[in-house]
């Protein structure tokens, strides 16, 4: 699998399929691509937060493909012409022979329309699977103690892990993530798209390789591109 970090928390995962989660490119400074650039089988999205939910409209109808999501998130996206897949945390979907599992994030979640505040369920990470591989993008999150129950129970080969503090969890949070889930590479997220969440991923690898975790850190620049 290839995984391509587009900035923030957006990543293009390709294998027999190209999968795109939470495609925040426009307005996302740290993007090296447009939304009309962008090829797609599924996307997935973990929240309705703009940051996350991105360009998801604008691709999924230019793609003709679906976006799959929590429940609630999915009955909006519906209303605004898109093929949405709604599933709930615990569920496994398999759309267009892509298996994605949702498990729980600790996060907010809401849609802002003009001056409008919707609310569109909980906040998810999820796994997806394809050609035997896993990732788990663990979206916006604290560490929490039952990450290691997705761990034991999903093994996934990399984890996709927010590091940015201020509204997800820190490194020393990302670090412990890690341990209880012992996947075989990190990819760290979600740091220095703004002054707010500016992070230096060398000190989350230099912390990673203190703990004495096997788990490897991939630290990749917007556009680049790790495969496993």
């Amino acid at each position: 699998m290839k995984i391509r970090w587009l900035g923030h928390a957006a990543f293009e995962l390709e294998a027999k399929k190209k999968v795109i989660i939470d495609p925040f490119l426009t307005g996302n400074p740290s993007a090296p691509v447009k939304a009309e650039n962008v090829v797609a089988d599924l996307i997935v999205v973990t929240h309705g937060h703009g940051d996350h939910l991105g360009d998801a409209v604008e691709i999924a109808k230019r793609n003709d493909c679906p976006v799959l999501c929590i429940h609630e998130l999915s009955r909006y996206l519906s209303k605004k012409g898109v093929e949405a897949v709604g599933m709930n945390i615990g569920g496994t979907a398999r759309v267009k022979g892509v298996s994605v599992t949702m498990v729980q994030a600790l996060h907010s979640a809401d849609v802002e329309e003009g001056e409008e505040i919707i609310s569109t369920g909980d906040a998810c990470g999820v796994i997806v699977e394809m050609d035997g591989k896993r990732v788990y993008h663990a979206g916006d999150t604290d560490v929490f103690l039952d990450m290691q129950l997705i761990g034991e129970l999903h093994k996934p080969d990399v984890m996709l892990v927010p590091i940015g503090d201020w509204y997800t969890m820190g490194i020393k949070g990302a670090v412990k993530a890690l341990e209880l889930v012992k996947p075989k590479y990190a990819i760290p997220m979600h740091y220095n798209t703004f002054p707010v969440i500016e992070k230096n991923p060398e000190d989350f690898k230099k912390s990673v390789a203190e703990s004495g975790l096997d788990t490897e850190v991939v630290i990749l620049k917007p556009g680049e591109e790790f495969t496993f």
